[in-house]
């Protein structure tokens, strides 16, 4: 017996295929630092615990299929401070990002459509395109111009009969780009003349470093029936295990599909809808401490990385996450050569190598994504472990490439 294309095609993640070679170096007792999944240490806010463990009902029950409306309207609450004007029946809580994602992949788009992508981007975007069988048409982004959108008329090239939707992701995983307002205005502009949907991912809306705001596609004016936000309460409130998501969308048609298969899978997680409603009631300034410390992380790891005249990157505006071109032959033998085979002192790094953020096959090959959520004292002593781990790596290869 066989298993099937769609499954054998499905990329690995990046982020994670190599956790059985981090096990056994955890095994011979090296200590890796991760740098390699956007796993935050900042604390997850007391109140989202306080309101699971006040909990009194005597049976778990199933919850709607669109979520508990208590959430939604705490959600409406928060994009309000945004300005940005939400109804409960524009929301669909699902059972984190992935699951919005997927989702709306499979209401917009049937099989062999295509949705176009600004690359590098964020890796399972692949994996979900392959289960929903469509086609990721990617556009090239530059670590020269900090990974933005090239010219309108490159991005309206990608556009054949079967393209169904642009998606962007902004703050950038894994590049840490924030899209202008023009750049986003643009893309607006693009989907209405060829009446297509224009989806982001939103989950880093809040991480925006030196000042910078970040301009939601909810805020398009006159494009209210061909967007679709894909939220997530995992960064926001350092809840990724809670599994808390969100479809936002004003099409009444593309809401009522999303609840179709909301329906298929039950409902989101209960307790967790909650957890997720205390930490929604928050005051923003909840998020300015939590900024600063990423900020400060930011800047000593792009001190430290740049301190090798090798190394090519940009200082990222948003997210936590720096994408690098490092001096190695191959990002992913050198990722797996430092679990391995490398430590310094019983103490190594874990980064997630960057060709699984591409679909262009090629790309990527010497860049890696790595995620500055490590306190300062840690993220300094692995920046340079990994300083020294380029170091040691290269003389082992022809001319050091």
């Amino acid at each position: 017996m066989q298993i099937s294309k769609r499954a054998k095609d499905t990329q690995e993640s990046p982020i994670r295929k190599l956790a059985g070679v981090a096990g056994a170096a955890k095994a011979r007792g090296i200590h890796i630092y991760h740098l390699n999944i956007g796993q935050p240490d900042i604390d997850t806010p007391d109140v989202f615990y306080k309101e699971i463990n006040d909990f009194s009902g005597n049976v778990l029950c199933y919850g709607p299929s669109d979520g508990m409306p208590e959430l939604k309207e705490a959600m409406i609450q928060y994009f309000s401070n945004y300005n940005i004007g939400l109804k409960k029946e524009d929301i669909v809580i699902t059972t984190g990002g992935s699951e919005a994602i997927s989702f709306a992949f499979s209401v917009i788009a049937d099989p062999g459509d295509e949705i176009i992508i600004p690359e590098p981007f964020y890796t399972n975007y692949n994996g979900y395109a392959s289960v929903a069988n469509l086609k990721i048409v990617p556009v090239e982004t530059l670590p020269e111009n900090g990974f933005h959108l090239p010219d309108l008329t490159e991005i309206e090239k990608k556009i054949t009969p079967r393209t169904k939707g642009i998606l962007i992701n902004s703050p950038n995983n894994p590049t840490g780009t924030v899209f202008t307002e023009e750049e986003i205005k643009g893309l607006g502009e693009l989907a209405k003349k060829h009446d297509l949907f224009l989806l982001a991912d939103e989950v880093y809306k809040e991480f925006t470093y030196d000042g910078g705001k970040h301009f939601s596609i909810l805020e398009l004016e006159g494009l209210e029936d061909r967007v679709i936000v894909m939220d997530s309460i995992s960064k926001r409130y350092s809840a990724c295990g809670a599994r808390i998501g969100a479809v936002i969308s004003k099409n009444k048609d593309v809401v009522a599909a999303i609840l179709k298969f909301a329906q298929a899978r039950l409902c989101p997680p209960t307790l967790e809808q909650i957890g997720a409603t205390a930490a929604y009631k928050l005051p923003l300034d909840y998020f300015e401490p939590i900024l600063a410390e990423y900020q400060e992380r930011r800047d000593l790891l792009h001190k430290i990385l740049t301190s090798n005249k090798d190394i090519v990157l940009q200082k990222p505006k948003g997210a936590f996450y720096i994408m690098a071109k490092l001096p190695v032959d191959n990002s992913d033998k050198f990722a797996k050569w430092m679990l391995g085979e490398f430590d310094v002192g019983g103490e190594t790094v874990m980064v997630a190598p960057g060709a699984g953020f591409y679909s262009s096959p090629g790309k990527g090959k010497q860049e890696v994504r790595i995620a500055y959520v490590l306190e300062t004292v840690k993220l300094e002593k692995a920046a340079r472990i990994l300083l020294q781990a380029i170091e040691k790596y290269n003389p082992t290869r022809v001319g050091g490439q």
